[in-house]
């Protein structure tokens, strides 16, 4: 296990955890959603790839299909998540494997809980040192922001060590630093552009930056979405086989 030893107790007054709460809440859909998703990928020393995809999402059984439209290498490819079962279908083979949830779509840098609601109190909590919150104030460009670190409660995580930027005033997650058990930045995420849909600020501008591998980074942008009711059979695999045919 790889659960931390600088999770310390939190206190009745702790100002990460209503943070995290926030953000879970904001994030879980009132409606089912479609939209259209582009991810244009950039490697050092070979160049820029953009990938197209169809995106269906349901929270209320924290489900997700997405579908390759684009390169025609990727085609029909597709990644579909239904509870805690994630599958990665490959139309060449036409086989689905199970797969983990820090897959990366596409081989880019964006994951899967990259397109799924986000349970962050459930997996992670404040780090605390000598009895305090990693917490303070400061301003992210000429945005007023919290900023603050927590560490997983749980195995199930792409990184067990994350920083975070939020706004002060609604609590939108602007910039995040991801780390790796031995303390190494592994990926900063920034969150460059939200919209409103059913009440919920979704980022449909997301850039990531691979950190390790320096000179990749993947650029996420979500368009046409449309909330309403999906059919069940859409979370299937059977439908994703049919969708890539």
């Amino acid at each position: 296990m790889f659960l931390l030893p600088l999770v310390g107790r939190l206190c009745a007054e702790s100002r990460v955890v209503p943070i995290l709460k926030a953000i879970d809440e904001n994030y879980k859909m009132k409606k089912d959603i479609r939209a259209e998703v582009t991810l244009t990928q950039q490697r050092a020393g070979q160049g820029t790839k953009i990938i197209d995809m169809a995106y269906f999402r349901r929270d209320s059984d924290d489900a997700f299909l997405i579908v390759m439209n684009a390169p025609e290498n990727e085609k029909g490819n597709g990644y579909l998540r239904v509870g805690d079962n994630f599958w990665m279908y490959r139309i060449n083979t036409r086989t689905f494997q199970h797969v983990n949830r820090d897959e990366s779509i596409g081989g880019t840098d964006a994951h899967s809980e990259d397109f799924e609601t986000r349970k962050l109190n459930e997996l992670y909590g404040p780090a605390v040192s000598s009895g305090t919150e990693k917490f303070s104030e400061e301003m992210l460009g000429k945005v007023p922001v919290y900023r603050f670190e927590i560490l997983a409660k749980v195995n199930d995580v792409d990184y067990p060590r994350q920083i975070f930027w939020t706004r002060r005033d609604n609590n939108l997650l602007l910039k995040q630093e991801s780390y790796s058990l031995s303390g190494t930045l592994m990926q900063t995420a920034y969150f460059l552009k939200f919209t409103q849909i059913e009440g919920r600020y979704v980022p449909v501008k997301q850039m990531f930056i691979d950190e390790f591998e320096k000179g990749n980074k993947t650029i996420v942008e979500i368009a046409n979405l449309v909330p309403g009711k999906l059919d069940d059979k859409i979370f299937t695999k059977a439908h994703l086989e049919n969708l890539s045919k």
